[in-house]
């Protein structure tokens, strides 16, 4: 146990961010980083317990009360060989993922829960420093025995598959069809969220250990169905739940109305390469954006540094409870008022709001949109009588989610089966519907979390491994079937 009495006398701290001001003329990460004795201190309010429930409340199994006693002990060099045994990035999941393992804590039940997520983010930022994080390769025996495997999509579940099947002694090659891989990492995700340089650390590893990246190739157009079935001994697909949900409602076709994944891709590439405004830009202009969830506040702050003339943010569902309701009880995540750090800097967030219609001028251009207040009801959300108002924008972005896989030339020419959810369908070994091709990530699971993305990836790899080879050492945290606490 890291330290018997901790819980008892050492109160949850969370690291500063940098003040609003500042940060939102630049695109610098919003959190300072922690001294190691005061992280030290905060591993100590691991309880170790009987039953770690937070082991349940992340997928990848992390070992989280072990690599908490490690850091409280000063062994930060065994913490971080704890935390690679289970994550493959956890410079990706320190920043980015919102931590059901901190719901899990049994500290949380009457207490602060421990800081996992940000015992995860520093010890692996200690780990690249000292260079504790070398290239692993494959044993020669196991490079002999290893196979073709060709990878679709280079965001997280992707890379985790490939970095595994790498390891395995398969040769791996990834194809990603934007000019750089990461996938949504790269281009989906902002800088003030995660700077690149985490990404591009790994990728070098990645790279030294042999996988490969062809990068501008879009599967199932530059290089064909056909050929990869050929040329491949496997192929894993980890292409994402990439078609966006729509808003079926008068004046949708105006210009200035844009999908959140047309409109962050073109920030992060300006701000990437310095060249300046990018194509849609918010600078100056009404910005609403559609959808309260991460991407609808990943437009926020980006939208802010863009220095948008006001940003309102618009949510379907009512504001959530500030503390965790009866129905959604410990160890559950539970749906909890928020504020992440672009919600800090500005902006209007609007609950129990539907949009009705757009407003538009008279060169077809978006000015206005027109809600009213809803209220659940048995067939979704009614309006509420005498609540319609008008909201101006010059520019809209939707931020409502992902309704499934694109059905392009690479799931069409494969002849993959969908589910009824859109999903590429899958069995219980991950495979599809055709032999030697199987789906990890969102591409089969449906939108889902970075932390799910990754697991799924190592998982996807053990089930690659086991039909090349016949068995396989890799480990499967979990299984297509599995569902997070509820």
């Amino acid at each position: 146990m890291a330290d018997p009495r901790g819980f008892l006398t050492t109160p949850r701290k969370t690291p500063t961010r940098r003040p609003v001001d500042v940060r939102i003329t630049d695109w610098r990460e919003v959190y300072t980083e922690f001294g190691a004795d005061q992280l030290e201190r905060q591993a100590g309010r691991c309880m170790d317990c009987g039953i770690p429930f937070c082991h349940s409340g992340c997928p990848l199994g992390n070992l989280i009360p072990e690599w908490n006693d490690l850091v409280h002990s000063g062994d930060w060099r065994a913490a971080a060989e704890r935390l690679h045994a289970t994550n493959n990035f956890p410079e990706f999941t320190g920043r980015l993922c919102p931590a059901p393992c901190e719901s899990a804590c049994v500290l949380g039940i009457s207490q602060d829960p421990v800081t996992i997520k940000q015992v995860e983010v520093e010890i692996i930022n200690r780990a690249w420093a000292e260079g504790w994080v070398p290239p692993r390769r494959p044993s020669p025996g196991a490079q002999a025995a290893g196979q073709k495997v060709a990878v679709i999509g280079s965001g997280p579940a992707g890379l985790a598959a490939a970095q595994q099947l790498t390891r395995a002694g398969h040769t791996v090659t990834v194809f990603e069809r934007a000019d750089a891989p990461g996938g949504l990492l790269r281009y989906g995700i902002p800088e003030f969220k995660m700077e690149k340089r985490h990404l591009d650390r790994r990728l070098i590893q990645m790279l030294a250990e042999g996988t490969e990246f062809r990068c501008g190739i879009e599967a199932g157009v530059d290089v064909t169905a056909a050929e990869l079935r050929t040329d491949y001994a496997a192929v894993v697909l980890a292409c994402g739940a990439t078609v966006p949900r729509g808003l079926e409602v008068p004046g949708a076709d105006f210009g200035g109305i844009h999908q959140a994944m047309d409109y962050l891709p073109l920030a992060n590439r300006a701000v990437a390469t310095a060249a300046g405004e990018p194509a849609i830009s918010a600078r100056g202009r009404h910005t609403v954006i559609i959808g309260g969830g991460d991407t609808g506040a990943d437009c926020l702050g980006t939208a802010l540094r863009q220095g948008a003339a006001s940003v309102t943010q618009l949510e379907i569902l009512p504001r959530p409870p500030d503390r965790r309701p009866a129905s959604q009880p410990w160890p559950t995540y539970p749906a909890i008022f928020r504020v992440s750090g672009a919600h800090e800097e500005g902006g209007e967030r609007v609950y129990a709001a539907s949009t009705q219609r757009f407003v538009g001028d008279d060169a077809g251009q978006v000015s206005g949109l027109v809600l009213t207040e809803v209220t659940p009801s048995a067939g979704g959300f009614a309006p509420v009588p005498g609540t319609e108002r008008e909201v101006r924008c010059d520019l809209v972005l939707l931020a409502m989610g992902f309704t499934g896989a694109e059905r392009g030339p690479l799931l069409t020419g494969l002849g993959v089966e969908f589910d009824g959810r859109g999903n590429v369908a899958r069995d219980g070994s991950f495979a599809t519907s055709v032999p030697g091709v199987f789906v990890a990530g969102d591409a089969g699971r449906g939108q889902s979390l970075i932390v799910w993305a990754i697991a799924e990836g190592r998982s996807a790899a053990a089930a690659v491994d086991e039909y090349l080879c016949g068995e396989t050492s890799l480990p499967a945290p979990i299984g297509p079937a599995t569902a997070p606490l509820r």
